[in-house]
């Protein structure tokens, strides 16, 4: 059909022109984007490409022009209702980005939230509230502050900039603006991506402070400053690089910068996509209603009443039956209750609302099968000696049942850095894992090399493509607004490169660190190896696979017994991936709001100098005026626990060694057989889906399988199973049925709730907790059944299914390991 057809204009655009689109060249686009480049899960078949026509909208229109419109969705909107629901398909290059008012609010806030950050990471308990104990948690503590301190950073930024707009002059100071006219969504873009730099504690100062505490190594602040700018930026570096891969194509969609693209257009009323003729009130007084009752709402199982965060009904039936609270309880058991009643707890690992439902479900498949079939399996069939731990716990044990205590087993050198002694690890115990640890281990083994065999087989010929395609010629209308603006050169990334790792080789070869400049020769490859496998995952699923554990296994082998070159190696490797993607995400989200390349790398680089700078001078000034710093006695609440964390992994890993734990004739030695498993199921989904290209097999994703549930511990079921059931209900149902609800209120609403909490939390906090050292409602609030007495179960006891009389042991025979 080649007959011309004059459409209507389109949510979110001004004019339209005139097209001519047959039906080959429609089969020719939408070959461009799904068959050239892979067999994309988010692209669904079954959903109309234009979302206004599904199953709760009766087609209006002949199939010849449904196909017409359909068509022009693809060549000028993105062929995801999912990005079409939160993200404009237009651009004015002329609305202010990079003005004075959006460097002083943005710079301000790279200062404030480092600061305040790092200050209460050091505290306990931190600006987190809730039911779980804070210990059982440090580990993504960190991770979920940040978002509340994004969030409130973006919330409060709109009216500070509308309330700079109103009331400062519309003068010039040096040729400079002072006030350019009304507050743009552009501005806000680039103060939130200035603020978003800081909102987490930089993982290399815990090894300043590990160093210090544990280790008697000050070595001053300039060697704090050069490992800490070289860990971080060498990742932005990187991440500038891999914005070909990660950041054009339109199948990277970064689901989560959708939730925060919709925020963003809600508060500043901007006129998008959001396909679908559902009548209803408008997306900003929906957002208002939704956060209002977020927060109100939060106080309850935030404060009130905690017992509803984590609603263990099962267990406080039968509170003493220790298998009952194993399989029920959420605390040191499996989880099958089932119930929460809060959002923090529900979007603990990211937000249900905001990751697809193919890939919640394989993370809910993997969930059951590994936590709540292979874990009871090997528990009560006594494997790894599990019996006498608990089912699950963040913690290692020694072979009296208790915790570990690793100073038993180290001395210093003649440096006076820790190393393991033979002797008394001989006489002492090996160290043992509850058993949803050691499958935790297990599984981060096989989404390691599942990840390889699967970007290999899935996603070789999207990178080949994308490594020859400039900006132009991607198939994507948000490229194609992109490419008018001057993009960043290659060789500026090249120089922050160059200079990190400048900062990086003079760091330990100036102080003595025991760590050489070829282990960060290897530590960087393994990023770079990882980055663009990893970020494609991240990019499709929302779920990151990390190189921790595997940077740590690595280093364990090639430099046993070194601590400090442990953190050193595992930081550059690990977190110089994760850096890479935090800022390809925050590219990703520039590209959605169509903010310029330039401004957004200056605004990206600069912040970050300054939020580290601000991190390490607090830290400096804690340490230098709080007595008893990171002391388990410290009285004021300074007691380190993220530190705590930090240290026991580096003498487990670096003093210790995987060769103790995983070697062939090791208790834990059959989980590296992982390692074959992770590489092996991806080529065997392949093959089957090559055979049956319509089977659910096209939706099976083993890193998500493997990787989703490798926070647990300390996340647990009550994270994982509210929230696969959360995402099927609004990512599934609605979806299918309600899809134009769906396409104009579920990422407003995933920004709601998220928004609302962040705001109750931090009120909570500096209201309610902080003040009078705690002691507000001691005697009252915080003693009642709802908020402490419902802990007095056996899961809220973490008690093993076995009990050792005193002076027994379990495990090998005593003096059997080396």
């Amino acid at each position: 059909m080649d007959e011309e057809y004059e459409r209507r204009p389109y949510p979110g655009r001004s004019r339209l022109s005139y097209c001519s689109v047959n039906r080959d060249s429609e089969k020719n686009l939408f070959h461009r984007f799904a068959i050239a480049e892979f067999d994309d899960p988010n692209l669904d078949s079954e959903l109309d490409l234009l979302g206004g026509f599904h199953s709760d909208t009766p087609r209006m229109l002949p199939s010849s022009r449904q196909t017409l419109i359909e068509s022009y969705v693809l060549e000028e909107d993105s062929p995801y209702p999912e990005v079409r629901s939160a993200v404009a398909n237009t651009d004015d290059p002329d609305i202010p980005v990079s003005t004075l008012r959006a460097w002083v609010i943005g710079l301000v806030w790279a200062m404030i939230i480092p600061g305040l950050n790092q200050f209460f990471y050091m505290r306990f308990p931190s600006v987190m509230v809730s039911s779980v104990s804070q210990a059982r948690r440090i580990f993504m503590d960190n991770i979920f502050t940040a978002l509340r301190w994004k969030l409130v950073a973006q919330l409060l930024s709109f009216p500070i900039g509308r309330i700079w707009a109103r009331y400062i002059p519309r003068v010039r100071l040096f040729g400079v603006s002072l006030n350019p006219g009304p507050f743009t969504v552009k501005e806000h873009v680039l103060i939130t991506v200035m603020a978003n730099v800081g909102s987490t504690s930089a993982y290399a100062i815990d090894i300043v402070a590990v160093q210090r505490v544990y280790y008697n190594q000050v070595f001053g602040f300039g060697y704090a400053w050069l490992v800490t700018m070289s860990t971080q930026l060498i990742g932005f570096s990187i991440g500038g690089i891999a914005r070909r891969f990660l950041v054009l194509p339109p199948s990277m969609i970064w689901p989560t910068n959708l939730v925060t693209c919709a925020l963003f257009n809600t508060l500043h009323s901007q006129q998008y996509a959001g396909i679908g003729n559902h009548e209803g009130i408008g997306r900003e007084r929906f957002f208002f209603y939704a956060f209002v009752a977020s927060a109100a709402w939060y106080f309850v199982p935030g404060y009130l009443f905690t017992a509803l965060s984590g609603f263990n009904w099962v267990c406080w039936i039968a509170p003493d039956n220790v298998v009952v609270n194993q399989l029920f309880g959420y605390y040191s058991g499996l989880g099958m209750s089932l119930v929460t009643f809060d959002w923090s707890q529900i979007a603990y690992i990211g937000s249900p609302l905001a990751t697809p439902w193919w890939a919640e479900a394989n993370i809910g498949v993997g969930f059951v099968i590994f936590f709540w079939i292979l874990t009871p399996i090997l528990y009560y069939t006594n494997t790894w000696f599990a019996q006498y731990m608990p089912i699950s716990s963040r913690i290692s044990y020694d072979n009296t049942g208790a915790q570990y205590d690793v100073t038993r087993v180290i001395e210093a050198d003649h440096m006076g850095a820790a190393k393991v002694s033979a002797e008394a690890y001989r006489v002492y115990s090996p160290l043992f894992l509850p058993v949803t640890f050691a499958v935790a281990y297990g599984l981060s083994f096989a989404a390691i090399t599942s990840t390889v065999t699967h970007t290999f087989l899935y996603f070789r010929k999207q990178i080949w493509i994308q490594a020859k395609r400039s900006l132009n010629e991607q198939p994507d209308i948000h490229a194609r607004l992109m490419s008018r603006y001057r993009q960043v050169p290659e060789w500026w990334y090249g120089i922050v490169f160059c200079t990190m790792f400048g900062f990086g080789v003079l760091a330990i070869e100036i102080w003595h660190t025991d760590f050489p400049v070829w282990a960060l020769l290897v530590a960087l490859l393994l990023a770079f190896v990882y980055v663009i496998p990893i970020g494609m995952i991240q990019a499709i699923t929302n779920q990151q696979v990390g190189l921790n554990v595997i940077g740590e296994l690595i280093v364990g082998y090639m430099l046993p017994g070194k601590p400090v070159a442990m953190m050193l190696f595992k930081t550059w490797g690990y977190i110089t991936m994760a850096q890479a993607l935090t800022f390809t995400s925050d590219f990703k989200l520039g590209h959605y709001m169509k903010i310029p390349p330039r401004p957004m790398f200056w605004a990206q680089v600069t912040a970050s100098v300054v939020a580290l700078t601000v991190q390490l001078g607090v830290q400096s000034w804690m340490f230098a005026n709080i007595e008893d710093m990171c002391t388990a006695n410290q009285p004021d609440g300074f007691i380190c626990p993220g530190t705590e964390v930090f240290a026991t992994a580096s003498i487990v890993w670096g003093v210790i060694g995987p060769a103790r734990q995983f070697s062939k004739g090791q208790v834990y030695y059959g989980l590296t057989f992982f390692f074959l498993v992770g590489a092996i199921l991806p080529i065997a989904a392949f093959i089957i889906g090559r055979k049956w290209p319509n089977s659910l097999v096209k939706y099976v994703n083993f890193p998500i399988l493997f990787n989703g549930t490798t926070y647990i511990p300390p996340a647990s079921a009550y994270n994982y199973v509210p929230w696969v059931i959360v995402g099927f209900i609004f990512n599934y149902v609605i979806r299918r049925r309600h899809f134009s609800w769906w396409t104009k209120y579920n990422y407003v609403l995933s920004a709601a709730l998220d928004s609302g909490v962040a705001v109750a939390t931090v009120l909570i906090f500096f209201c309610l907790q902080y003040p009078l050292n705690g002691t507000i409602g001691a005697n009252t609030i915080k003693t009642w059944w709802g908020n402490k007495g419902y802990l007095n179960t056996a899961d809220g006891r973490a008690t093993p299914l076995r009990t050792l009389a005193p002076g027994e042991t379990f495990g090998p025979p005593m003096g059997s390991w080396s």
